[in-house]
């Protein structure tokens, strides 16, 4: 009896040391979740401030939530039943705490609209209208309304993309313009040249804003939505819209950013070199 109570006392005081060194793990890798979040954010950010003087750049953001959250959210949705022993939550509720990025969005509210007096130069005055553009992968939207014309005397982006005009979908034919002749447009988007009508924006709007995908060279791929075509009181010419990005809110959100980061790399520091550091001494002591 007295040995099997010896061993006992000293297996539970193993298992006492072993058990906070789990719960360190579990807390160091809380930590580097956290940190990986935080860089995720960054990037974010980082592209936010990158940019502030883009023509219709829409800004990024993020929701960030944790694994248990996330886990009862779309529980019911799972194909698998909920199987999970009561007690592993007492072992990795450290690990369900761990924060992720539960979403990622832009925010497609108007940026201020700037004048500039180029009558090839078009800003659009609502949330849900782009203009449609045809590139080498397909058509893209773009909210980005400085315009020129090419050798072709089609209109385009600043990139070479043609803009496409609202009958584009019926007769596949670009947007053509006259060089030598003044280009006015009224709200709805049509375009006039000697005081005669010569084609029309198309002017799209979209069912889920939040299908809408970055892809670069400031465009939108729209996958199988259908545009629909909504330009009525749309379009002001001679100005364009410039980012919606708020730099003095982004520089706030990189300094809070920053010290997230270093908050977590000091929890790791502590985890790894000073409570890791102080079981082993203590298991290394502890006399047989």
């Amino acid at each position: 009896m007295i040995i099997s109570k010896t061993i006992g006392i000293k297996f539970a005081y193993l298992f006492k040391i072993l058990f906070k060194g789990l719960n360190m793990q579990t807390g160091y890798y809380t930590a580097l979740g956290g940190m990986v979040t935080q860089f995720n954010r960054l990037n974010v950010i980082s592209n936010n401030l990158a940019n502030v003087n883009t023509n219709g750049y829409k800004a990024d953001d993020i929701v960030i939530g944790d694994f248990e959250k996330m886990f009862k959210e779309s529980r019911d949705n799972l194909p698998l039943e909920n199987n999970t022993k009561e007690t592993s939550k007492f072992i990795n509720r450290a690990l369900n705490k761990v924060p992720q990025i539960v979403e990622e969005y832009s925010d497609f509210s108007l940026g201020n609209i700037k004048r500039t007096g180029n009558d090839l130069d078009f800003a659009l005055k609502k949330d849900n209208a782009f203009f449609l553009v045809k590139t080498p992968s397909g058509i893209k939207a773009t909210r980005d309304g400085s315009f020129e014309i090419n050798d072709e005397g089609h209109l385009v982006t600043k990139e070479g993309y043609e803009v496409l005009p609202k009958s584009y979908f019926k007769d596949y034919h670009l947007l053509e313009v006259r060089k030598n002749y003044p280009i006015k447009a009224d709200a709805n988007g049509d375009l006039y040249q000697n005081g005669l009508q010569t084609n029309s924006l198309y002017i799209a709007s979209f069912d889920d804003l939040k299908k809408l995908k970055k892809i670069g060279d400031n465009l939108y791929d729209f996958g199988d939505m259908q545009p629909i075509e909504n330009g009525k009181n749309g379009v002001v010419q001679g100005f364009v819209e410039k980012s919606n990005v708020n730099a003095v809110k982004e520089m706030t959100n990189l300094i809070d950013t920053n010290r997230m980061v270093d908050m977590y790399q000091k929890v790791m520091d502590t985890q790894m070199n000073e409570l890791n550091k102080d079981a082993i001494e203590k298991l290394a002591n502890y006399r047989a």
